[in-house]
Order: structure tokens, then C-alpha cells, then sequence
């Protein structure tokens, strides 16, 4: 009786031990995937402020007008404009 006691007191801590170990593989594998996912955010983090410091200079106005020159484009003034009428929509 005390033979059969010890041996399953024995598996029960063979058991546990192995139970432990597992647990920490899986808590050190956890952790590794979170570190990585940790820096990955970082990296987008910076790549999305190099992004939107991008994309306010190439939507600044003076960028835009400058552009705009180089194309041949004039800046729109009254005297440049000219109204279309639609004679048409006066008739019906």
C-alpha cells in the first residue's frame, strides 16, 4: 500500500515537473513573440511619422504653387475667368 503511495506521489510530481516546464517553454515563447511584435510596432510607429511629415510637404501650399508654375498653370484671378453660359436651359 505504501509502495503504491510513493510511486503515484512520484508520478504526480513527475507530472507537475513536466507541467512546469511546459508552462515556462510556453511563457518564454509568448514573450519572444510579444518582443517582436513590441519593435515591429516601433518600426511602423516611425514609418508612419516619416509618412505624414511626407505627405505635409508635398501638400504645403507654397510646394503646390511651385509645382503649379513649373507646369505652365497661372494663378486664377477674375480677369482670367471666363463664364460659360448654357443657352439652352434659358429656352426650355
Amino acid at each position: 500500500m505504501l509502495l503504491r503511495l510513493n510511486v503515484l506521489l512520484l508520478l504526480a510530481v513527475l507530472a507537475s515537473a513536466l507541467y512546469l516546464v511546459n508552462t515556462q517553454y510556453q511563457s518564454r515563447r509568448l514573450f519572444s513573440q510579444l518582443d517582436r511584435a513590441n519593435a515591429q510596432s516601433r518600426v511602423l510607429d516611425s514609418e508612419l511619422q516619416r509618412l505624414q511629415v511626407e505627405k505635409r510637404a508635398h501638400s504645403s501650399s507654397a510646394r503646390v504653387q511651385r509645382q503649379a508654375q513649373e507646369m505652365g498653370m497661372l494663378i486664377l484671378t477674375p480677369a482670367l475667368t471666363h463664364y460659360v453660359r448654357d443657352d439652352r436651359s434659358l429656352a426650355e
